[in-house]
């Protein structure tokens, strides 16, 4: 539903009862009311009625915000915290003059993750860095630690690559297999085609497998959701209007397919984001590979998969679009195969779009934590639905000498089906 309410509505939702603060990563840590929800809705209230200035220390605080949006989930009265958090971090980029330091990282992030051409061009010399033993040579020899953090950080969740996966890529019409029982159009994603192709090709395998004409509309940008996140509407904006206009006006299509949580969420907001019915139609086909998957039924056989499986709740795949069950219902259906729980599913793993990037220090002290609660579970498989959780988690685990395999659920499903 499209919630075109003011700022002041928005706000005024919020009774500060409290729910929000154990589902808050970063109150979770610090214990400091700024840095939980309804301690920054506090802050936002003050500067929408001119009571405070936007200084740094209160940037800050806003910065510090996963947007992970367990509070979202939390929340008995159904405070809008992601329509409030992403135009006031909006403010911000229009309104607050960063360091030029932070400013001049913020616009290399921009100018790289967002555009899979240059990111293909990137994933060479990262492919050659991890093939070359360097890149463990680095890791081990702890010079990674006398690096600025945020280098230090973009050096740790550098993915490991293969040539098949530097040469990957997708067929723009893939048929069912068998009795034809729809039609689909896929989203390839920005770092999810660059380095987890293979996230893509098992996502059209099993849709074809299920009986679906898979389509990709070729020259496909960036949904804008990286850039939501971060206050950099126009930007944002921008892509989804780009994106809307490539797939066209859908007729025949079933369902537009995402296999990226955090891009999930935002093709769904699209109706918010940008006017026209186009935008409303897109937004109202846009469905999760797991959720359209688990809504429709499966009618490919499945073959044992024999392990244990640790199953990562994605935040904006649990949090924001409210989708905790599917995924699980098809692991389940995967004979042979357990889902282990993982302690404290619910907090998120500090990720959080380029959030690991930004607020290093933060998204360690969180994330360890999320690895802790994995290594727990001693799973032969981690499963996660979006490519940060999956380089965070694999990242921080790896400095503690724990190797766990990584996949997400549809390369399961694939495997299953192969």
């Amino acid at each position: 539903m499209v919630d075109h309410r003011t700022e002041t509505e928005l706000i005024s939702d919020c009774v500060h009862c409290g729910f929000c603060l154990p589902a808050c990563p970063t109150y979770r840590s610090w214990g400091a009311e700024a840095d939980s929800p309804r301690g920054r809705i506090d802050l936002m209230k003050g500067l929408h009625e001119g009571a405070i200035e936007l200084t740094d220390t209160v940037v800050a605080h806003f910065d510090r915000c996963l947007g992970c949006m367990g509070c979202v989930t939390a929340c008995p009265s159904g405070v809008r915290y992601d329509l409030l958090i992403e135009s006031t971090r909006a403010k911000i980029d229009a309104q607050h003059p960063r360091e030029p330091a932070d400013r001049g990282l913020r616009e290399m992030i921009f100018a790289l993750f967002p555009y899979p051409a240059r990111l293909k061009v990137l994933a060479w010399p990262l492919f050659f860095y991890a093939k070359s033993g360097l890149q463990a040579l680095v890791r081990a020899s702890g010079v990674l630690a006398l690096l600025p953090p945020r280098i230090a950080a973009m050096a740790k969740i550098a993915p490991p690559l293969s040539l098949a996966d530097m040469r990957a890529t997708l067929p723009p019409y893939t048929a069912a297999r068998g009795t034809k029982r729809g039609t689909v159009a896929l989203i390839a994603g920005c770092v999810q085609r660059v380095f987890f192709p293979n996230v893509n090709a098992a996502t059209i395998r099993v849709l074809s497998a299920e009986g679906y004409d898979v389509i990709v509309p070729g020259d496909q940008g960036c949904c804008g959701a990286l850039s939501l996140h971060v206050g950099r509407d126009g930007e944002a904006h921008a892509f989804a209007r780009a994106l809307v206009e490539r797939f066209g006006d859908l007729d025949g299509i079933d369902a537009v397919i995402i296999n990226a949580a955090g891009c999930g969420s935002t093709l769904k907001q699209y109706a918010e984001l940008i006017e026209g019915d186009r935008a409303e139609r897109f937004a109202a086909k846009v469905k999760d590979v797991s959720e359209f998957l688990a809504d429709v039924g499966s009618v490919a056989e499945r073959r044992p998969l024999p392990m244990r499986v640790a199953y990562h709740d994605a935040c904006h795949l649990a949090h924001a679009q409210r989708i905790r069950q599917a995924p699980r219902t098809l692991l389940a259906g995967i004979p042979g195969l357990e889902i282990v729980e993982i302690p404290d599913a619910d907090q998120c793993c500090g990720s959080a779009g380029v959030y690991n990037l930004l607020e290093p220090a933060a998204a360690a002290e969180i994330g360890a934590r999320k690895a802790a609660n994995v290594a727990s579970t001693r799973p032969d498989v981690l499963a996660s639905a979006n490519p940060g959780c999956t380089l965070q988690i694999q990242s921080i685990l790896a400095d503690k000498g724990c190797k766990v395999v990584t996949a997400h659920p549809v390369e399961l499903l694939d495997a299953a089906l192969r």
